[in-house]
């Protein structure tokens, strides 16, 4: 009965999310380095980000750990 349940969960979440990806726009992108020592820099590497991730190739995301 676990095991069904474990299952039905896993497929459910797994046709829940869809292969769509929303990546960053312009404006986005332009706000987001505008908080960055190298605005250039930035803006170039999100961008190119964007393409290979509308190209359908992996990304590499920083995760931050959250401080209080």
């Amino acid at each position: 009965m676990k095991l069904v349940l474990n299952l039905s969960m896993f497929l459910l979440a797994f046709f829940s999310f869809s292969n769509e990806t929303l990546s960053l726009t312009d404006y986005q992108i332009k706000n987001f380095c505008k908080k960055q020592k190298r605005v250039s820099t930035c803006i170039k590497n999100l961008q190119e980000k964007r393409s290979d991730l509308q190209k359908g190739k992996f990304i590499e995301i920083p995760v931050k750990p959250y401080k209080r």
